[in-house]
């Protein structure tokens, strides 16, 4: 069964990409035609390269990898919001920070920050500060959840980075890069597929066209994560079976043991039996 279909990608829009002039002669092997002053992307070959993408992250979440959704474009800011929130990926969907993966030390303070702030006014210690002082901290808390609420649970820099648009995440993809984290990216004809691991050619203004990429993308980690916790409970149920077996083990050998004493008893009884035996026949003699 196709992850994508030729007719979901020709609804959605996918193949539209860029006038030809603000081209990127890179991606020239991906362009199917120019059509009217617009370049035509190859539907076929994103559908090839989807697959080998969704194939690689699902095999990498399956093996505990973390995934980073990235797109701050006003249109894909709901869709990188959901879509995360659905398959359990961090995501960045209004700012992306200088330093979020490069300097990521840092960021993490500021989210735990946030999250002392979201306690602090949970826990009533707003209402034991200043009005003034109140509402500067709520200003802040808002703030920092607009920039850090979808990397909250980030410990660590992830594996991965999926971008809607790398012309307009430069920055990411470049911290990315710096890190060898692998990329992942929907990139339309003005993009430069050189910086991209693992490219898919598509329209990355269209709402439909990102929300179709960026939804099967999740399906992927979705997919990862049933993965590895049906592995988990492989090897939870291989841990249980064995478990048992060495109980029984341990139970054959302490019921053996009295077996052995009771066959040792019969030993010593019998030869004090052939004794008193033998003492009786030579006195008889």
């Amino acid at each position: 069964m196709e992850l994508l279909t030729m007719k979901e990608l020709l609804e959605t829009g996918v193949h539209f990409g860029h006038r030809t002039q603000r081209w990127n002669p890179k991606m020239e092997k991906y362009i199917f035609m120019e059509r009217k002053g617009i370049h035509i992307i190859d539907l076929e070959t994103t559908q090839s390269l989807f697959e080998d993408t969704y194939d690689f992250v699902r095999d990498q979440v399956r093996h505990g990898a973390e995934i980073l959704f990235v797109g701050t474009k006003r249109q894909v800011q709901n869709i990188i919001e959901k879509q995360g929130k659905r398959c359990g990926a961090h995501y960045v969907n209004h700012r992306w920070l200088g330093g979020t993966l490069t300097n990521f030390d840092t960021i993490r303070d500021s989210v735990d920050r946030m999250i002392k702030l979201e306690r602090m006014s949970q826990d009533g210690t707003f209402e034991q500060l200043p009005n003034k002082e109140v509402v500067k901290l709520r200003r802040e808390l808002k703030k920092k959840k607009r920039n850090y609420d979808g990397i909250r649970d980030m410990e660590e820099p992830p594996d991965m980075v999926y971008v809607i648009d790398p012309e307009t995440e430069q920055i990411a993809v470049h911290e990315a890069r710096i890190l060898d984290i692998p990329v992942i990216a929907i990139t339309d004809t003005n993009c430069d597929p050189d910086l991209i691991d693992y490219p898919i050619p598509g329209n990355d203004d269209a709402i439909k066209a990102t929300r179709l990429l960026t939804s099967r993308l999740a399906d992927a980690v979705i997919e990862g994560r049933e993965g590895a916790d049906k592995s988990l409970e492989e090897e939870e149920e291989e841990t249980e079976t064995e478990e048992p077996a060495a109980e029984e083990t341990e139970e054959a050998e302490e019921e053996s043991e009295p077996a052995a004493d009771e066959a040792e008893e019969e030993t010593e009884e019998e030869s004090a039996e052939e004794e008193e035996e033998a003492e009786v026949e030579g006195a008889s003699a």
